[in-house]
């Protein structure tokens, strides 16, 4: 070790008087970090090719900090030269960790190591000890799960399911090849895992959230979505709500988000992957990776609406010349200037919102059906908030599916209700649970007869149209017993779509799910307003918009409203009782509204709130700060 220590203590004199390169200024509200993956990190003994590179990347971003793998693919980096490269960035004022992608091939369908083999797991546990003596800091990229079906996972699986299997498996791998190791070698260690987009399916690979975040130091938070058509088909809002989710499992210790560029058709859906991981209030951000900041930025970038409306993410203006850190005007060459030229945005505001609030939404532990549906409902406006526990504090909590994973789910029901607050639930939920205890609260029976629809009416009030028939479930009832609160209609036949049932002092409300959820996007506005009082009573503004349009809400009184779409639009945002105006937040303009009457029913006085009449560019948001 000898030989190794000294060349590192060589490289910090010699590098440290290399000022071009020494780090800058930082953004002022969060961190920026950057991976490098163990295939870029095994090229960085060669010093002057290094310096060319991370030049140009930090002549384009503010950067804090750099994880750099030693193991991907077998591919293990040899140590003197990382040892060069950590000298190298530390030299630079560049905070350094280590990272540790446990893959045997990743493009063979990321096959990753049998936890079963003896042989792997003494490698694996090779792999993080040899990490641990150089870094403070281990993360672990997305693939610390198993698809493994040899014939050793096989029959240590025995008569188990596959989930139940891998969820042991991998709970005692965390323990015994990953943190007890890496503290063994280096007990100031803190050990991190970072978890993929993917929430919803992780039980089914070995991803344990209910006991890994109490094991590791700290947890991190894939919020990459990508085009959503790509094959996960993961929504926009995912990218802010899978950090707060992941919070909400280790409260304080969940790092960051994490972002590539990958799948994206033009630059403004990178731009929208980056704001909302810092919407979510993540206090640190992480840019995959050291190669993908150096591809070049492309003219097919650039989106069609650039040419006829400012933006958000304004692609002429991330294309102007900056200055590098000798003062000299430079032309932006890679997308790490995308990167930091939306960081620069959001860096102006982001200081002046509170901490983000939602609905809260209950999802057990390894539970499944109607999957990423909370994401969905952030796209047609509802602010959510997923949560590991029973929230019973709340005035409403909505229910997916899932939450018929917890055995004791109608009792938690009834507690709500008799204590006055009320419950809404979806058409899964209640078909999962309908013969399992939910009709002592309301006999509604969810059949497996469909209705073809695209007229829809919200009590009393005037039809509506969607611009498209979608297939809706129908949900039988006893006239008087409950009501339909909104219904969807075929010709002079009808069915709920939002439907109320009263049970002791609290309301008990089923929301229809169309077949296709994307359907939701298409319930006309009047409709999507009429889902959103009931679920968001206590919320500070209402978004009256179509769907494919969000609401972010923070406790400090400050919205952003922001459009996925690729067309200006036009929406209204009610405020709440007592606001009567909005100041916004990037312009510094004061935004007034009118007074609009809301019929509340035939023996209640209309609800009058003040609108604020709003336009959203395409792919665009409106940050606001609502005031008396």
């Amino acid at each position: 070790m000898k030989p190794i220590k000294n060349l590192y203590l060589i490289i910090v004199v010699f590098l440290s008087s290399l000022s071009p390169l020494l780090a800058g200024d930082h953004y002022r509200n969060f961190k920026v970090a950057v991976y490098s993956r163990a295939y870029e990190t095994a090229k960085m003994g060669d010093i002057n090719s290094l310096e060319l590179t991370w030049n140009e990347i930090s002549q384009q971003l503010k950067v804090d900090k750099i994880y750099l793998e030693t193991h991907r693919d077998l591919l293990v980096v040899d140590e003197a030269t990382l040892m060069k490269a950590k000298a190298f960035f530390e030299s630079c004022g560049i905070e350094t960790a280590g990272g540790i992608t446990l893959t045997v091939d990743e493009s063979n369908n990321f096959q990753t190591f049998c936890y079963s083999n003896p042989e792997h797991r003494k490698k694996i546990k090779e792999i993080v000890e040899f990490t641990a003596r150089h870094f403070n800091e281990l993360i672990l990229d997305d693939f610390f799960f198993t698809n493994c079906k040899c014939d050793l996972c096989v029959k240590a699986k025995g008569t188990k399911s596959w989930t139940d299997f891998r969820l042991d498996l991998m709970t005692k791998a965390a323990k015994e090849l990953i943190i007890d190791p890496a503290k063994a070698v280096n007990p100031n260690i803190k050990v991190v895992v970072k978890y993929p987009n993917w929430y919803d399916h992780f039980q089914g690979c070995g991803f344990n959230l209910e006991t890994e975040p109490k094991m590791f130091d700290g947890i991190y938070t894939g919020t990459e979505t990508r085009d959503p058509s790509s094959n996960q088909h993961l929504q926009p809002y995912l990218g802010y709500e899978v950090f707060r989710y992941f919070n909400n499992l280790k409260p304080g210790k969940n790092g960051g988000g994490w972002v590539d560029p990958g799948g994206m058709y033009f630059m403004d859906r990178y731009a929208e992957q980056l704001w909302l991981t810092l919407f979510a209030k993540a206090p640190e951000i992480t840019l995959f990776d050291y190669r993908q900041l150096q591809r070049p930025i492309q003219k097919t970038d650039r989106a069609d609406w650039q040419n006829h409306e400012t933006t958000s993410f304004n692609y002429d203006e991330m294309m102007k010349p900056i200055a590098d850190k000798n003062g000299k005007m430079v032309l932006p060459t890679t997308i790490a200037r995308a990167a930091g030229y939306t960081f620069e945005t959001i860096d102006k505001f982001l200081g002046q919102l509170g901490n983000p609030v939602g609905v809260k939404t209950y999802k057990p532990f390894h539970s499944v059906g109607e999957d990423f549906l909370p994401n969905y409902m952030g796209m047609i406006g509802v602010p959510m908030d997923i949560v590991p526990e029973f929230p019973e504090n709340e005035p409403i909590v909505f229910l997916t599916e899932q939450a018929k994973f917890d055995a004791d789910i109608v009792s938690k029901i009834k507690k709500q209700l008799i204590s006055g607050k009320d419950i809404m639930v979806t058409s899964g939920f209640l078909k999962a649970m309908q013969d399992k205890g939910l009709s002592d609260i309301v006999e509604l029976r969810m059949t497996d007869t469909k209705a073809s629809v695209k007229e829809f009416a919200a009590g009393w009030g005037p039809h509506s149209f969607s611009d498209r028939e979608m297939i809706i479930p129908q949900i039988k009832y006893i006239t008087n017993d409950s009501w339909e609160i909104v219904s969807a209609f075929n010709g002079t036949n009808g069915w709920p779509i939002l439907h109320r049932g009263d049970y002791s002092k609290g309301k008990f409300y089923v929301l229809t799910i169309p077949d296709n959820v994307i359907d939701l996007y298409h319930m006309p506005v009047d409709i999507l307003s009429k889902i959103k009082e009931i679920l968001t009573p206590a919320m500070p503004a209402l978004l009256e918009a179509p769907g494919y349009t969000s609401l972010f809400v923070y406790d400090n009184n400050t919205v952003i409203v922001e459009s996925f779409t690729s067309d200006s639009r036009q929406v209204k945002l009610r405020l709440g009782e007592g606001f009567t105006k909005a100041k916004d937040l990037i312009s510094g303009k004061e935004i007034t509204g009118e007074k609009k009457e809301y019929f509340q029913g035939w023996r209640k006085p209309s609800l009058v709130r003040t609108v604020l009449n709003l336009e959203l560019k395409p792919h665009s948001y409106v940050v606001l700060q609502l005031e008396k």
